[in-house]
């Protein structure tokens, strides 16, 4: 990326082409809300390619498996919206261990675990609504789909939805997945839905230790191609006083351990709200371009 596609960038984020009725209106903030929820709902439902199967018994092949800490330190956030998080994932997980998704049928997130709701044993949680936390029924399951969407970037599958977080809320605490490769979420309109494009049928499992999320996606037989994520330009910029964060996703094909093809995933761009200096990327050795 050069110095001018990093300005486009910044001009493009502060002076937006596109404001959200809501935001010029804010008035009409719940009735947009209630009609993209019930369209979304709809546009579910006429959909009969949803993965909606469910069983106990699993396939014996793991196609792909990854694991998450539960507790991390974000911030100065509120150590009881962790432990309240860890209700939530649980609950979700019931929902979504066993699922089944067949040849060319699509995983939702929203259609598989349902509304989180108190009366469904879901708690409040931390929840990111423009850069700011907040608590709310569900919060913590943004987790969940950073997890899903990363296991699933591992098999022969297609990304259908996926948002990433328009902010960088919180500095890397332990992370050890590229920045971007995740995926937000908010009942029922910023969904992750993956379409399963391979030959068989792909199983998740999902459980909680005292430390972790776990969780596989099985099959009933190995694949021979095997995938892998590979992270491209990361770069932090400077711009007057603000900083901005950079990077591309890419999913990789290897068929014996040659690289067979090369496909593009996202390009993540948003402004970094942590305190942050120069130092930090020369300690950890990260690009830095300054716009200043």
């Amino acid at each position: 990326m050069s110095n001018s596609n990093f300005e486009q960038l910044i001009a493009h984020y502060e002076k937006p082409r596109r404001i959200a009725i809501s935001s010029k209106y804010p008035i009409l903030k719940r009735p947009v809300l209630t009609l993209r929820h019930i369209t979304k709902k709809l546009k579910n439902h006429v959909a009969h390619t949803i993965a909606r199967t469910r069983s106990n018994k699993f396939y014996p092949s793991i196609i792909a498996r990854h694991q998450s800490v539960i507790r991390r330190k974000l911030g100065n956030t509120d150590p009881r919206l962790q432990e309240q998080k860890v209700t939530n994932l649980r609950r979700a997980c019931e929902d979504l261990h066993g699922l089944i998704i067949k040849p060319n049928e699509v995983f939702s997130l929203w259609e598989t675990i349902g509304k989180p709701t108190p009366e469904r044993g879901y708690v409040n949680g931390m929840l990111l609504s423009n850069g700011k936390i907040v608590e709310g029924v569900g919060g913590g399951l943004c987790q969940l789909s950073n997890f899903l969407c990363w296991i699933f970037q591992h098999a022969d599958t297609e990304i259908i939805e996926r948002y990433h977080h328009s902010m960088d809320v919180f500095p890397d605490s332990g992370r050890t997945l590229p920045f971007g490769s995740g995926a937000t979420c908010m009942y029922n309109i910023v969904d992750l839905q993956i379409k399963n494009t391979s030959n068989q049928d792909l199983q998740l499992k999902l459980w909680l230790t005292e430390t972790h999320l776990k969780g596989q996606l099985v099959a009933s037989k190995n694949e021979p191609v095997k995938f892998d994520v590979r992270e491209k330009n990361h770069t932090f910029i400077k711009r007057g006083d603000r900083y901005f964060r950079y990077n591309e996703i890419y999913k990789v094909a290897k068929l014996e351990g040659k690289e067979i093809s090369e496909k593009h995933l996202f390009t993540n761009f948003a402004p970094v709200l942590y305190p942050i200096d120069s130092g930090y990327f020369k300690a950890n050795n990260l690009n830095f371009v300054d716009l200043t």
